[in-house]
């Protein structure tokens, strides 16, 4: 099922999100009515034949608990086909090495997760042959610029990590649709739930499930949800055979609980988000808030056409020494020190601190500051949170 079928074409996105009707195993179907899909951990699947034959044969191919999950992801993305990957950068490496041959083109802005940068200038540029040409994605115009007809994909992160750069995801579509080139977004900072890339035009949805889908920090995981045939072929033949990349079905269960909760989680990390935005961009010791909720984002019009929320990802630039925001983050008692995101938790780094060798120095249009301060908001209450910051903040 996907969000395109008739008997779910009226459902909002929190009703889908819990799918219990969506994702029960029928009785008249051979299961056993359950709300919640079971995990099933087997390797292997006896074999029928005929009217007996059995969908799933062996986990790595199929298993049930995943099936259930990637229905479930097509659904929220408005796809046709969904995929779970063992980590987000297994989604990100199978897209791009299922659809770029050795020696062939590849288009992406120049913002991006630091992993990703590294993937696509060490191993995809470097052992493949590949021509990666980064752009500045802010302006449409440097994508369709740098396109040409041997390109093989176009790549996007949008909100970026860690500056809160966005790009126009449907100008790039056409772009793509115009050279007839697959476009992929990473979309793991806003989640489905504030932004849907396929119906902005894009061919592929990526997220880091160990993020916001998850949502409560204790499963590492990556999915991809397209609406093309062909691509999801290639990309199911990666994930399944080549690579071998597929996600466990518990890890798979954990995903498919923290979705349920999704609506409620970004709704409250938004609120939390916005509040503290609001307080950094009035504290004398902070010199630029990056929010793409805030008026002063230079993209906010952008961002209010195309999101509909704003997540719950923000970042800071700290107007003060390293040493004093090691003091900063030291006096901190809630936000806890930490480089990953988008669980329920709050979450605080200092890229150049705590991730040196990962900053890029690409160039002078992604060069993080090394004042720059990233926080995942989490869930907890609003004034907590603001009182930590305000106590903490020279």
């Amino acid at each position: 099922m996907t969000r395109h079928d008739d008997r779910f074409r009226e459902n909002r996105f929190e009703t889908l999100a819990v799918g219990a009707a969506e994702n029960a195993t029928h009785s008249d179907k051979g299961g056993t009515s359950d709300v919640i899909p079971p995990i099933h951990l087997s390797s292997t699947f006896e074999w029928a034949s005929g009217d007996d034959a059995n969908e799933h044969d062996y986990s790595r191919k199929s298993n049930p608990t995943r099936a259930a999950l990637e229905e479930q992801l097509a659904r929220l993305e408005g796809g046709e086909h969904g995929l779970a990957f063992a980590s987000g950068m297994a989604a990100i490496s199978t897209t791009m090495l299922s659809l770029v041959p050795p020696g062939g083109h590849l288009v992406s802005s120049d913002s991006v997760y630091s992993g990703t940068e590294k993937l696509l200038t060490e191993s995809i540029a470097n052992h493949f042959g590949v021509n990666v040409e980064f752009v500045d994605a802010r302006e449409p115009e440097n994508v369709d610029a740098a396109v040409d007809s041997d390109t093989d994909l176009i790549w996007a992160e949008t909100p970026t990590n860690p500056l809160m750069r966005l790009c126009d995801i449907r100008s790039i579509a056409d772009i793509a649709h115009d050279h007839a080139i697959p476009f992929g977004v990473d979309n793991t900072f806003a989640s489905p739930y504030f932004q849907a890339p396929l119906e902005l035009g894009a061919d592929i949805a990526v997220h880091s499930t160990t993020k916001y889908l998850n949502g409560h920090s204790d499963s590492i995981g990556g999915a991809i949800v397209t609406d093309d045939d062909e691509i999801f072929e290639k990309l199911a033949f990666s994930q399944q055979i080549g690579f071998g990349n597929m996600l466990s079905p518990f890890d798979c269960y954990l995903v498919t609980r923290g979705i349920k909760t999704l609506p409620a989680r970004m709704d409250h990390h938004q609120e939390n988000a916005m509040a503290v935005a609001r307080l950094l961009e009035a504290h004398d010791r902070v010199a630029r808030v990056h929010y793409p909720g805030l008026e002063s984002h230079p993209q906010y019009d952008l961002a209010a056409k195309q999101m509909s929320g704003y997540s719950g990802m923000l970042s800071f630039e700290f107007d003060g020494t390293m040493a004093e925001i090691e003091a900063f983050i030291d006096s901190l008692e809630i936000f806890t020190p930490g480089t990953s995101l988008g669980g329920v938790e709050s979450l605080i780094e200092v890229p150049s601190l705590m991730i040196p060798d990962k900053v890029s120095h690409r160039s002078d249009t992604t060069e993080i500051p090394e004042t720059l301060v990233r926080i995942s908001v989490g869930i907890e209450h609003t004034d907590d949170l603001r009182e930590d910051l305000r106590t903490a903040l020279p």
